[in-house]
């Protein structure tokens, strides 16, 4: 009898190795080997491919780029106008689609929200986590089960999944999760780096020569990224990331990585005893409601993607009590606020550097659009001095190290969302005036060039 093969696989980024290593060779990272029974894949046609009612009969070959026909992807768009923006317009056929999240975030609950959501389109939902009466449960709390076309299985392993995709031929396919995956052609346990690997693969291959949209469900890490070997995300077409606190009612879902759209979009939901609720409008929920005007609170207007959106900037400036001051920043990048705080000290002489600093951006969303810079440092100083900002006013600009406000992209969408939610005044720079006619906007604009210029209209 052969002896079984063993191979140490790492954990980071699928790394293979005949022996134990302490140290990556690939991604350097210290203690990620493991070792695992490992099998060479069969040359078996897998199961799926032997219905000729999904085969589709293509051969490969190549071709010369100029000759080849180009069409735009077929879209299936879905009732979720938050997910079809993500997605790019809608889910793409024959995509294979990743989501991650923390525990108990809603991913399950999104993606069977979907497939009930579409009663003409015959969707597989394939759990091995759950029991059937238990997702019959949850279909019940959504109140969408009667209309809904949606095939519930309760399987972990690839070849009988594949069996009942023959059988029941769906349009949309979602796999919760694939770390409860395994595949009878390797002899590991579910939730390996091998068998991750594998099960992805043939799920690839089958989206890819069948035509129909997969959705995989994959768990995270302590640190927030997916479970698995990091070539997980390569292999699929689509990684979609579901954020959000589970004491709070609103999670966001955006797009990490996407081969048929934008990889910078956002959608928010809430979160109701009923399944998760589409915010159409993001500024009203990042907006807090306050009867007076307090210190070190500044409107930013932002970009996530393509969508336009008012975000609340607090800051908290206090003497510090111990030798080195803290430095906090939720929702913004501590070293970009490091480096404006340099700014400020070292162009206009606040003395900041012995002085607590806390940033916030209210609603709980992370923003990375330079644009807030200008709301950043407004809030900063309104917080050092004392003095309130005019609560109808809103600030549009990148702080360069020089203190100059640098132009932004896309501001004639910024300025009608100011305009829309009734905003008196927007502060913007100087440099995109070109190309901007003042008069169409309700709303006053004041262009300013330096932040020295910007405090003279919000301070004197």
């Amino acid at each position: 009898m052969a002896k079984a093969k063993t191979v140490y696989y790492c954990q980071n980024c699928g790394y293979e190795s005949a022996k134990w290593l302490g140290k990556c060779p690939s991604c350097n990272e210290w203690n990620t080997l493991v070792e695992e029974l490992a099998e060479k894949t069969t040359s078996k046609v897998p199961d799926w491919r032997v219905s000729q009612t999904r085969e589709s009969g293509r051969t490969s070959k190549a071709a010369i780029i100029h000759e080849i026909v180009y069409s735009e992807e077929q879209r299936l768009v879905t009732p979720d106008t938050e997910l079809n923006r993500v997605l790019g317009g809608g889910i793409v056929l024959g995509s294979l689609v990743l989501i991650g999240g923390e525990p108990g975030i809603g991913k399950s609950t999104l993606m069977l929200q979907v497939a009930l959501n579409m009663p003409n389109v015959k969707t597989l939902y394939v759990s091995g986590e759950e029991s059937e009466s238990q997702l019959k449960m949850r279909a019940e709390r959504l109140n969408q089960s009667s209309r809904a076309n949606c095939y519930i299985l309760t399987e972990t392993s690839t070849q009988q999944i594949f069996k009942q995709i023959a059988q029941v031929e769906p349009q949309v396919v979602i796999i919760d999760s694939i770390q409860t995956l395994h595949s009878s052609h390797i002899d590991s346990t579910p939730g390996s780096v091998s068998q991750v690997r594998e099960c992805t693969a043939e799920l690839l291959r089958f989206a890819k020569e069948s035509g129909t949209p997969v959705f995989i469900i994959g768990h995270i890490t302590k640190e927030g990224s997916i479970a698995g070997p990091k070539v997980l995300e390569h292999m699929v077409d689509t990684v979609l990331q579901f954020e959000g606190d589970r004491h709070h009612v609103y999670r966001i879902i955006r797009a990490v990585k996407n081969r048929f759209g934008s990889s910078s979009e956002l959608g928010i939901y809430e979160m109701h005893g009923t399944g998760l609720r589409e915010v159409s409008n993001p500024s009203e929920i990042l907006l807090s409601e306050r009867e007076a005007s307090l210190s070190g609170i500044a409107i930013a207007g932002v970009l996530e993607g393509v969508r336009p959106m008012l975000v609340e900037v607090q800051a908290l400036v206090s003497n510090s009590a111990y030798g080195t001051p803290q430095r906090s920043s939720t929702g913004y990048d501590t070293k970009r606020m490091n480096m404006l705080l340099a700014v400020l000290e070292k162009r206009f002489g606040f003395r900041l550097s012995m002085q607590d600093v806390f940033l916030n951006i209210a609603g709980g969303i992370r923003v990375e659009d330079p644009a807030i810079d200008m709301a950043v440092i407004a809030a900063i100083i309104s917080s050092q001095q004392d003095m309130p900002i005019v609560q109808q006013m809103a600030f549009i600009g990148e702080v360069g190290l020089s203190g100059e406000i640098r132009a932004v992209t896309r501001i004639d969408q910024r300025i009608a969302e100011c305009e829309k939610l009734g905003f008196e005044r927007v502060f913007i720079p100087r440099y995109n005036k070109k190309g901007l006619v003042l008069e169409k906007y309700s709303v006053k604009i004041t262009l300013v060039a330096t932040v020295e210029e910007l405090f003279g209209h919000l301070f004197g």
